[in-house]
């Protein structure tokens, strides 16, 4: 994604080869306008650390609780949709961790929806300060960079289990099935290490992904100023019927496929292509 006006600015920022087990990439969004805007945010299944800079953003979730956004604040895995409010002159930059990322740096994958200053889950001020060190860099480049650079000392190593859910690729086997045989374990072992790690199940992850490809279809035919065929994508995401494709939307964004394309440039996704 990139979008560069006047008013506002949004784009992802890919990260090198060393940081690609980490982060998937980072999103970065500015408002240049006199006015607050809102955006609304996809899900992503990931967890995510926003930083703030210039006056205080906003979050509404869907149950309509609001939460300000002062310097930084972590939140996910992000399963449904949120709006984003920014008001003149202020930035966010956003982390996006890579499967068990963030459960390698905190020991934790579940955070509250509502979103948790990351200094609370290592009892310490190191992200507040980070964000004063952060905050004076004069390109978002180096920003990134210095962010990057923090996070090295304290990633812990991958569980190999782990490791074989991220880098599991056949769409045509089930991942716990497959992995519970290779590693000699239980399924239910699997299982369980995959909701402490990631902070979902893999049926989870698989509902999402299915939405994904769909949504990622309605993108490309907008883009190419074709007309949607609804069919063709229930067909080729594997949905039953336009029902169940429907129902999927509603459950993840709160609106109708339909009213997804109609509302589409006002809705963000910073999760993974």
């Amino acid at each position: 994604m990139h979008e560069l006006h006047s008013e506002y600015h949004q784009l992802k920022i890919p990260v090198s080869k060393e940081f690609e087990s980490v982060f998937t990439h980072f999103y970065y969004a500015e408002n240049n306008s006199s006015h607050p805007v809102t955006k609304t945010l996809l899900p992503s299944y990931q967890t995510i650390m926003l930083f703030c800079f210039g006056e205080k953003a906003f979050m509404t979730t869907q149950e309509k609780t609001t939460v300000e956004v002062d310097r930084c604040i972590v939140l996910g895995p992000v399963r449904q949709t949120f709006d984003y409010t920014l008001p003149a002159g202020t930035s966010i930059l956003v982390a996006n961790f890579k499967d068990d990322a963030f459960y390698r740096f905190f020991g934790k994958a579940m955070i509250s929806s509502q979103g948790i200053h990351p200094d609370e889950l290592l009892q310490d001020n190191c992200f507040t300060e980070l964000w004063h060190q952060i905050s004076v860099l004069p390109s978002l480049e180096e920003r990134i960079n210095y962010i990057l650079n923090f996070c090295k000392p304290y990633l812990q190593d991958q569980d190999q289990t782990i490791r074989l859910l991220s880098n599991f690729a056949d769409n045509g086997l089930n991942p716990i099935k497959t992995i519970a045989e290779q590693t000699h374990q239980s399924e239910r072992n699997i299982q369980r290490k995959q909701k402490e790690q990631f902070g979902y199940s893999s049926k989870e992850l698989a509902r999402y992904t299915r939405f994904l490809k769909a949504i990622m279809i309605i993108e490309k035919e907008l883009k190419s100023s074709k007309k949607i065929e609804w069919f063709s994508i229930i067909d080729e995401c594997g949905y039953f019927d336009q029902s169940q494709l429907i129902h999927d939307f509603k459950h993840f964004i709160t609106i109708s496929p339909s009213q997804y394309v109609k509302f589409q440039k006002d809705i963000c996704r910073s999760g993974s292509e």
